[in-house]
């Protein structure tokens, strides 16, 4: 079973809690301050591999956590990081967020990487906060939740040149004949319901990866049809060879075909400005006097005709070679390894730390600092509650809460929690 298309659930690790610890002597009862830090959470990342040629593994399985990090521990005992989980997917996978659509890692190289979700920071222990004011804190933090998403993974075959057209033009039967590829041919349409790949030779020593892609029907770009899941194919392919029936066996005009098909890829942004090659497949069935009127008659509306026969394999060379040479004219975009270095410095304004707003009577402060602040601080000791407190002064929260009319004893709304400030 071929499947290209899934939707699945990754959630990085939690990070691990800081721990409040001394380490106390016969001639130190007092105790010196020795908590670790938790490690840190494990990532979500996606690994293209070769190795893998479908999305058929996540029909089983769709959620995806990695490891979380370890508490901190005494004598300074830094917490283990969380085991990082690698999903492996197929080469050519389009990754996207599946609230938005966003593309968040396009994997077309064999070994291409991305992490989708960072695993959340330990928390700090009561060492890391020990300094010639603080000698004895009870102060650590708490791991930080790691992120979790849904995302679509859409798998785009890579192939140097896309076969398309309509149902039983021939597009499997010439790929059958210029490689060795086994393909089902049958006398009915969509006998193709998957892409399938195929490696020819061309005249001049090279060669080149054909894809014949299903069947396409008019509407296919609103998904009429096997419809737009393999529309999205033919945008790795460098060269679209559209082959049509120039025999008209099922009474349609091929002229006619190609100009409803063309409208179909035109209507697709990434397939607009690709190259085409047009091929009148099924030429042994027509007489040599009608073969060169459809020649004439295509050329006439602008488009060159190549007449061939992928049974007794006339015109194929020829087509094969001419292929190869629109695919020197377009070589493959620079890959982000191989392109030039460019460095660019741009100014970014500054960002609001936090902003002041009043709510049913009461002050609420937002901003990502503050309320990391209090997501991550262990507040249920003094000496954190006055930490927390100097962290505000420092970052001007308590001087903007006074120029709202605040007074030391009122009530702070921050992060969902409600703060009763001195300051």
């Amino acid at each position: 079973m071929w499947v290209d298309e899934a939707k699945i659930h990754v959630a990085s690790g939690r990070g691990g809690n800081g721990l409040i610890s001394f380490h106390r002597t016969r001639t130190n009862p007092r105790g010196t301050p020795d908590g670790g830090s938790g490690g840190r959470g494990g990532d979500v990342l996606l690994r293209a591999t070769r190795s893998v040629g479908t999305l058929l593994q996540f029909q089983n399985q769709i959620h995806f956590r990695a490891g979380h990090g370890g508490h901190g521990g005494p004598n300074c005992r830094q917490g283990k990081n969380g085991t990082d989980l690698v999903i492996h997917v197929p080469v050519g996978t389009v990754v996207r967020d599946a609230g938005t659509g966003e593309i968040l890692a396009d994997l077309a190289t064999d070994g291409a990487e991305a992490r989708i979700a960072r695993g959340g920071r330990g928390g700090r222990g009561n060492k890391a906060f020990t300094n010639s004011a603080r000698q004895a804190p009870w102060i650590r933090e708490f791991g930080e939740e790691g992120e979790e998403r849904w995302i679509r993974l859409e798998l785009r075959v890579l192939a140097d040149v896309g076969i398309i057209g309509f149902p039983n033009v021939g597009k499997s039967s010439l790929l059958a004949r210029v490689s060795r590829r086994k393909v089902k041919v049958a006398p009915y349409p969509f006998t193709t319901l998957a892409p399938n790949l195929g490696l020819a030779e061309v005249g001049d020593g090279s060669s080149l990866v054909l894809a014949d892609l299903p069947g396409l029907i008019e509407g296919a770009h609103e998904g009429k049809g096997l419809g737009d899941r393999f529309l999205r194919h033919a945008t790795r392919a460098r060269v679209l060879l559209h082959v049509v029936d120039l025999a008209g066996v099922e009474g349609r005009d091929p002229l006619a075909d190609h100009g409803l098909l063309r409208r179909e890829i035109e209507a697709w942004e990434e397939l607009r400005a690709k190259p085409e090659v047009v091929a009148g497949n099924k030429a042994d069935l027509l007489p040599p006097e009608r073969v060169s009127a459809e020649v004439h008659r295509f050329r006439e509306a602008g488009i060159e005709l190549h007449p061939i026969s992928a049974v007794t394999g006339r015109g194929i060379r020829e087509l094969l070679l001419l292929l190869g040479r629109k695919l020197q004219e377009n070589p493959p975009p620079l890959a982000a390894a191989e392109a030039p270095a460019r460095r660019v410095w741009q100014l970014t304004p500054d960002r609001v730390p936090f902003e002041v707003a009043e709510e049913e009577g009461q002050l609420v402060v937002r901003g990502p600092a503050v309320e990391r602040l209090v997501r991550r601080l262990d507040l249920s000791t003094r000496d954190a509650q006055e930490y927390f407190q100097t962290r505000l002064e420092r970052l001007g929260v308590l001087a903007a809460l006074k120029r709202r009319g605040f007074r030391p004893g009122s009530t702070v709304r921050i992060g969902g929690q409600e703060f009763e400030l001195t300051g």
